[in-house]
């Protein structure tokens, strides 16, 4: 789980409430933040947008990837470094011929992909190109989740507005009969605050951290593409490992690793 996601939300929707809390100087005033009809005209009118703006097959791809917000971090990319310099051994000793078994043991697609494609000889030029392609493509699949939020980021402060609009035509309504003023300007100001707070707070923040883990994905594919270029052009494993690293941030190389 990614916890930064949810610290975040929480944060957001705490000091929301606090502000309120501190503004009118009693707890209760929070659930003046609470307007059925605004939730409804900024939340749904957002999802219908939303829905609109997307072909049924990729608004369901979209909702699937939505949930890696929360559920998981991208694969680390240290890791892969050890994996990739004993494959580059045992191919010099062995010959390339002896990763297919390693390939098949592993349940990352790219990464078998990569190493079956280097076991069946394909030169390096073929062989950059083709991973280069599947990063690019897979990249590409990654990406209606984030333009799913980025969508919603959009819309959301505009369907605000338009609450807002609505809140007040039922203030001009009702002008003569005071009692009925107070819920029309609640519902005009708290759908602003919808529409604003969860593009700023939810949407475009989820946006983001889609978008960051779709990079790192493809940045440790990168370097599964890079290992076994290396490989196939015969380099030694240490030079191999040097280059690796350099895919690293500083703080994820052994100290005790040589430049």
């Amino acid at each position: 789980m990614d916890i930064t996601t949810i610290i975040g939300v929480l944060m957001g929707l705490f000091c929301i409430m606090l502000v309120q809390v501190l503004e009118t100087g009693h707890i209760s005033s929070v659930m003046q933040l609470v307007q059925g009809s605004a939730a409804v005209i900024v939340l749904g009118g957002t999802m219908a947008a939303v829905i609109t703006s997307f072909p049924l097959k990729d608004l369901m791809r979209a909702l699937r990837q939505s949930t890696r917000v929360i559920t998981r971090s991208a694969k680390p990319l240290a890791p892969m470094v050890p994996i990739m310099v004993e494959l580059a051994r045992k191919s010099r000793r062995e010959g390339l011929l002896v990763l297919e078994a390693e390939a098949l043991k592993s349940d990352d697609r790219f990464f078998k992909q990569a190493v079956l494609a280097l076991v069946d000889g394909t030169d390096i030029a073929t062989l950059r190109a083709l991973l280069e392609n599947v990063i690019d493509q897979e990249e590409e699949f990654q990406q209606p989740g984030a333009r799913l939020f980025e969508a919603a980021g959009c819309y959301a402060p505009t369907i605000g507005i338009l609450g807002a609009v609505m809140g007040l035509i039922h203030v001009m309504q009702n002008l003569s009969d005071p009692s009925k003023l107070g819920s029309g300007i609640a519902v005009a100001f708290v759908a602003t605050v919808y529409g604003v707070g969860s593009a700023n707070l939810l949407f475009l923040p989820f946006a983001s951290k889609l978008k960051m883990k779709i990079r790192e994905e493809s940045r440790r594919k990168e370097m599964i593409l890079e290992a076994v270029c290396a490989i196939q052009e015969g380099l030694n494993p240490h030079h191999i490992e040097k280059r690796l690293r350099s895919f690293l941030e500083e703080h994820e190389v052994p100290a005790d690793a040589e430049i």
